[in-house]
């Protein structure tokens, strides 16, 4: 999981297991976080999320979920930014050991993004 920034560099990441859910390490990923807008896609569609960045002074734009009794509300024209996030995976999976997970511990493998990261960032 990865937060980009306006222009989609990123800016911090997490490893997660594979079976564990992406909300699962979300709090810790935007703890401390200012910005104006949050963009993330419907996975991230949870109240308690919700509550936290309008506590935080920031809006959440989270598509609702289907399943959803009330659908929350969000802006569409501004969550047609979020293929930027989806750019900045698509560039670090060019990187072969990224994509195929080659490293053996989190370490070296969050070595390798963070490294991976910095050239996207440089060139």
């Amino acid at each position: 999981m990865a937060l980009a920034d306006a222009v989609g560099n990123l800016t911090d990441f997490r490893l997660l297991p594979g079976q564990a859910h992406d909300l699962r390490g979300t709090g810790a990923l935007i703890d401390g976080l200012t910005c104006g807008q949050l963009l993330a896609d419907r996975a991230f569609d949870a109240d308690w999320l919700r509550e936290a960045l309008t506590g935080a002074g920031i809006e959440p734009v989270i598509p609702p979920k289907s399943n959803r009794r009330f659908p929350a509300e969000f802006d569409r024209e501004t969550c047609k930014w979020r293929h930027l996030i989806e750019n900045l995976f698509g560039r670090l999976k060019e990187y072969r050991g990224i994509a195929m997970r080659c490293c053996k511990t989190d370490e070296s493998f969050s070595a390798f993004i963070a490294l991976a990261a910095t050239v996207i960032r440089l060139r």
